[in-house]
């Protein structure tokens, strides 16, 4: 990779970066939240927090030194997604069982041979992890390493799965290679089953209970899983029943596609 291609895999990463700070306990940050969260350069951090007020990305409060993040950055790409993303139930959906369970939600997607945290919302405990920050979205885990990365798999056909699975053993290390079939036979026990229970991986002791989310586009599965450190405390039964009810839930919530749009009078 040249220097100048790294140097914009960098930008567009600290770009996301600056976006994924924003949450429910920091709807707002300054230059230095920004700085100390990522370990980066004070002065390119002001920088960029200025382009992205100049792309209609962040609000700035001249009074406090603040950003916030606008509309546009909530709405980019939006209207391709999945009725699910697009109309905000999956949003909706991390916001009960956040309030139901007081545990750790990430939303999973596939990227290549890795499973992806496309979105994290921390609950009331820590999770003890390897990384810096703790899980995050964006993190990546090679999809046998993780219980959410067998039920994405558990979505493809036979073939494109199979050659997916000799590709991630072929290029593992040894310690992390592992037996073809019983793989095969976890992935289908995942199918079989509409949901998994397991390691959560990425970096982390934890497990995770996860389902799919219903018509997501062909090769374009996304999970949501509770994530949790194990204890006596926390029935993965439970988790599950508990997920499967707030995802029905969600899913009936959905508007009438099949409701006509009366065209406004005079409209050509």
């Amino acid at each position: 990779m040249s220097a100048t291609e790294s140097n914009k895999a960098k930008i567009a990463r600290r770009v996301v970066e600056v976006l994924e700070f924003f949450d429910e306990d920091h709807p707002n940050a300054t230059v230095m939240d920004i700085v100390r969260r990522y370990n980066r350069p004070q002065s390119s951090t002001s920088e960029l927090l200025s382009s992205l007020v100049s792309l209609g990305l962040l609000y700035k409060d001249h009074a406090t030194r603040s950003f916030a993040p606008t509309p546009r950055a909530a709405l980019l790409g939006c209207s391709v997604q999945s009725g699910v993303v697009r109309d905000g139930r999956l949003a909706g959906l991390i916001d009960r069982l956040s309030a139901q369970t007081g545990l750790g939600i990430a939303v999973f997607g596939m990227v290549g041979t890795t499973a992806q945290i496309f979105n994290w919302r921390p609950g009331k405990w820590q999770l003890r992890t390897s990384q810096t920050d703790g899980l995050a979205g964006g993190q990546h885990e090679v999809l046998t390493e993780t219980a959410a990365g067998h039920l994405l798999l558990s979505t493809l056909p036979q073939a494109r799965r199979d050659g997916l699975l000799r590709r991630i053993n072929a290029e593992a290390p040894a310690e992390r290679k592992f037996a073809f079939g019983e793989m095969v036979s976890r992935i289908q026990t995942c199918r079989d089953q509409g949901y998994a229970s397991g390691v959560a991986g990425f970096g982390s002791i934890a497990d995770v209970t996860a389902m799919l989310l219903p018509d997501q586009p062909e090769a374009q599965p996304l999970a949501i899983g509770l994530i949790y450190e194990p204890s006596e405390q926390i029935n993965a039964e439970v988790l599950r029943d508990t997920l499967a009810e707030a995802i029905a839930r969600c899913v009936s919530a959905a508007p009438d596609q099949g409701a006509a749009i009366e065209r406004i009078a005079g409209a050509a």
